[in-house]
């Protein structure tokens, strides 16, 4: 089994958010997906094959357990694939959604996007965004007043929480058991904190202790949903934004969303991948 290292959503060749990126004649068994992804210890490792009907059948594991989507392994997968087949655009079969990525290369780096599933969200209960305030030691007059914390999907759901400042987003911190049993408990995939640079340009840092991880330098799958979340809300009805994530960590990230003014409808997620060296 050889098994591609690829950082995805890098920014201008730096940074990026790892993920291990598995092609076979047909998938492994589950348990031994999940003991490579967890040997290979990145937030995910994603193993595809030929579905028999043009397209990838496609799963996602973390090192802790299998995860339905992962917008940042799916970007390295594209790389992969047009590494592999030449630049294209690749069904791919999930657990529980189709969707598709394409690659192409540009200026001798791969670019790939990938097409969501369905967006929605809903403004986060008072309960819910009390507890997850408490656990990541904020109060609420840390909130951003003009865009409200919602429950927001893009092939999973996250918790969404906009802060006021950067030097809030900056302090995030929070205990990895206490993040896990919180996620588990409400089955949130991340829990993601946003902070307005404008209109179209964020910031943000993603909890993912559920799948045994701290935080998650990109997350596609929430830029996604975060994404739908704007448009829900009037935010950002249509075109695109920037968000930049991973910057605390050292591990600069840059994530771009389009999307149409139509309610609910899939975005498109663009990032650059390299290998690992």
């Amino acid at each position: 089994m050889h098994i591609h290292r690829i950082a995805a959503f890098t920014s201008e060749g730096l940074g990026g958010n790892p993920a291990g990126v598995v092609l076979a004649d047909r998938l492994p068994p589950a348990e031994e997906m999940q003991r490579v992804a967890a040997q290979v210890g990145y937030s995910e490792t994603v193993f595809s094959c030929p579905n028999g009907d043009g397209s990838w059948l496609t799963r996602y594991y973390s090192p802790e357990a299998e995860v339905a989507f992962c917008g940042h392994a799916t970007i390295a997968l594209g790389a992969v694939l047009g590494q592999a087949f030449g630049p294209a655009t690749y069904p791919l079969t999930l657990a529980n959604n189709r969707i598709e990525v394409a690659a192409e290369k540009r200026d001798g780096e791969w670019m790939s996007v990938l097409r969501s599933p369905p967006t929605r969200s809903a403004i986060a209960k008072p309960e819910l965004l009390s507890e997850a305030l408490e656990i990541f030691r904020y109060s609420a007059n840390e909130l951003d007043p003009t865009l409200a914390p919602c429950v927001a999907h893009g092939g999973l759901d996250h918790l969404v929480v906009p802060l006021h400042s950067r030097a809030a987003l900056a302090r995030m911190d929070y205990d990895l058991d206490e993040g896990r049993r919180f996620m588990r408990t409400h089955a949130i995939g991340t829990v993601a904190f946003v902070f307005s640079e404008s209109d179209r340009r964020f910031q943000a840092r993603n909890a993912f202790a559920i799948g045994g991880v701290l935080e998650d330098p990109a997350t596609g799958a929430a830029a996604a949903a975060f994404a739908g979340m704007l448009r829900d809300l009037g935010r950002v009805k249509e075109g695109e934004i920037v968000i930049m994530q991973g910057v605390d960590m050292g591990q600069p990230c840059r994530i771009e969303v389009a999307f149409t003014a139509e309610l609910g409808a899939p975005v498109n997620v663009r990032g650059k991948a390299s290998v690992i060296g």
